[in-house]
């Protein structure tokens, strides 16, 4: 039996506001409906997040709080401009919390998407 990822999914209670900043973060397309938005990576055939629609969530209090639900990591070439990115997005700093030098390359950075979901950008 073979199992393989297929998406992973992130519950937001505004799917909207999660998905662009996803979309705008990673490329690719959005496909929508009511209750899920689906992003496609470039090049990829299959949604690689899938964002669901959940009125109710909280976000996790994660690094210094309620344990994460989850979290991804990204490795980046540049961490100066893919902290650019990411902040400009709509992704909220967690870990350091303040200006980064541009060419502090040597630390992982760690942020919150728009409905709270932590991930990490780190050096390729």
């Amino acid at each position: 039996m073979h199992i393989s990822l297929s998406s992973v999914i992130i519950d937001a209670a505004e799917p909207e506001a999660e998905s662009a900043f996803w979309h705008r973060l990673l490329g690719g397309s959005v496909t929508r409906t009511p209750t899920h938005h689906f992003i496609q990576a470039p090049g990829s055939g299959v949604p690689v997040l899938v964002i669901q629609a959940a009125p109710g969530h909280v976000a996790p209090g994660w690094p210094d709080g309620a344990p994460q639900q989850m979290h991804l990591d990204f490795a980046v070439d540049e961490l100066a401009t893919a902290d650019r990115l990411a902040t400009g997005a709509g992704a909220t700093r967690l870990r350091p919390t303040g200006d980064v030098p541009q060419d502090a390359q040597q630390t992982s950075r760690v942020y919150a998407s728009p409905a709270g979901h932590p991930f990490c950008l780190r050096p390729a």
